[in-house]
């Protein structure tokens, strides 16, 4: 439904072009809900705004629904009020003067796509339905909530029936409550249109619930992409592993020996075994472990069992229903999150298990 094939786009800053997308490509299937993520600045919401038409880029092409609507041989452009989307935007740029039936109807009515005027106003009471706007219709939209409003910016997009809905952030001007809430709304909107949605945030949690595939922006370029489970349980990179979600890194390990059911490696000293890996023997690896998926072993022991590291417990953090652990060992700080509370600690000393099918093998950043 969505296509994008080396496109790159750079911005004049002072006298000098700053690359805001360096080659990506990218494409998303019918009723799929693909997802953005990344820090400010990484090109995402560029890569949004050229799909829908407000930026034009500088090399490569742009198709939705097997249409091409941007390219340069031969020139092919096709302005946003031509191409068969909607777009919610994070301020939701509602009109401050209109009632919520007026907002939804005005581009049904003034838009490029105008159906009958019975048509628009049957899409009309169907989008208020949708959103549980109906009792609320002829309110102005400044006497709503952030979380009304956004709805309001919701219905009046999915009322034009597009065929992709794009959305920048549409969530983060919301309380945490409220986020959650209409994440929920959004993944079940999407499921019951089977609509195509491209949303972009910065937000891992919001990406990680709402999409069926994530591309990780870093540099103006897709590092990795895939389905959210694989992405958080097999990362290629640091930077992926630790834009999901907090890993502890230990790195220079390098491959000792390899069989069918894992590799043996050696780091700080003590050997590990990791999980299946096709890494020769010798090579320089970063491994990386969730801090859930470190276990206290309180029985007995030594610390010299295989994947068993003694560590000296630096501080403890309440975090409401289990505590963050911080622990220095000889792999490095190590931090653990876990129900165990500090009390359960009798000595100076805690032994920490790293399972090793929880071990995560990555190459090293480059020039490491």
């Amino acid at each position: 439904m969505i296509d994008l094939e080396g496109v790159s786009k750079s911005f004049a800053q002072d006298r000098d072009q700053v690359p805001a997308l360096r080659d990506v490509s990218l494409s998303v299937a019918e009723g799929e809900f693909y997802v953005l993520l990344g820090a400010s600045g990484c090109g995402k919401t560029t890569t949004l705004r050229i799909v829908a038409g407000l930026e034009r880029p500088d090399t490569g092409t742009v198709s939705i629904d097997g249409r091409q609507v941007s390219g340069h041989a031969p020139p092919v452009w096709v302005g946003p009020e031509e191409r068969p989307q909607a777009m919610v935007f994070q301020s939701y740029a509602l009109w401050p003067h209109m009632t919520i039936r007026q907002n939804i109807a005005f581009p049904l009515r003034r838009g490029v796509r105008r159906p009958d005027r019975a048509e628009a106003a049957a899409r009309v009471e169907e989008a208020l339905e949708m959103f549980r706007l109906t009792e609320q219709a002829d309110r102005k939209v400044t006497q709503l909530s952030g979380g009304q409003q956004q709805r309001v910016a919701l219905a009046r997009a999915l009322a034009l029936r597009p065929k992709v809905l794009l959305m920048d952030e549409p969530l983060s001007n919301l309380d945490a409550r409220l986020r959650m809430d209409l994440r929920i709304e959004l993944k079940e909107l999407s499921r019951r249109t089977g609509i195509t949605c491209l949303l972009v945030t910065h937000d891992q949690e919001e990406a990680m619930m709402l999409a069926d595939r994530v591309g990780i922006m870093q540099g103006g370029g897709i590092v990795q992409e895939g389905p959210p489970h694989e992405l958080y349980n097999a990362p290629a990179t640091e930077f992926v592993a630790n834009f999901l979600d907090h890993m502890n890194l230990v790195r220079a390990a390098s491959v000792v020996s390899s069989d069918a059911h894992g590799l043996e490696v050696t780091a700080g000293g003590r050997h590990l075994r990791t999980g299946p890996g096709d890494h020769a023997v010798g090579t320089a690896l970063t491994l990386g472990i969730r801090p859930d998926d470190i276990v206290f072993d309180l029985g007995d022991g030594t610390g010299t069992e295989p994947n068993q590291v003694t560590g000296t417990p630096l501080d403890h953090h309440y975090v409401g229903g289990h505590f963050l652990h911080r622990v220095q060992t000889p792999l490095g700080l190590l931090t653990v999150r876990s129900p165990t509370g500090p009390d359960a600690f009798t000595s100076g000393t805690v032994r920490l298990r790293l399972p090793a099918e929880k071990l995560i093998t990555m190459a090293p950043p480059a020039g490491a």
